[in-house]
């Protein structure tokens, strides 16, 4: 059995968990608050429920949790040379707002300070996230 460290990284958001969940939900709207796979995320042609995103490494797959009343909003990311990145994402109920907690998972060939960045990158996803949806109803 592998375990990886990983970190968890929260952020409140005072709009209904239904609001927070529906907007992250739709990979169209991750252009717009997930900088790290959000650009040039489209549809895979002729594949269901798969989208491609450009990364430094090549084009990645991205596949997505089904909609659910679980507010499990995880994503699977397949690198070029086949390698499965898990992104575990949860909104929850946090009194009439949400929590939005991702894990980050560090990787085996990932040294500190790749991990610290990827972590400062998360950070800034959610908190661009937290007042995009915060701002206005989207």
């Amino acid at each position: 059995m592998t375990l990886y460290p990983s970190r968890p990284i929260t952020i409140g958001v005072d709009r209904p968990v239904q609001a927070v969940y529906a907007y992250a939900a739709d990979p169209e709207n991750m252009a717009h608050w997930a900088a790290g796979i959000g650009d040039g995320l489209r549809r895979a042609p002729d594949e269901d429920g798969v989208w491609l995103a450009d990364t430094p490494l090549g084009e990645a797959r991205v596949r997505f949790s089904p909609d659910n009343p679980f507010g499990v909003l995880d994503h699977w990311v397949t690198l070029p040379d086949g390698t499965e990145i898990s992104v575990p994402l949860r909104v929850v109920a946090n009194g009439d707002g949400a929590e939005v907690t991702l894990t980050l998972y560090r990787l085996p060939d990932m040294d500190d300070a790749a991990f610290e960045r990827d972590a400062a990158a998360v950070t800034r996803d959610l908190e661009t996230l937290k007042a995009r949806l915060e701002r206005s109803s989207p």
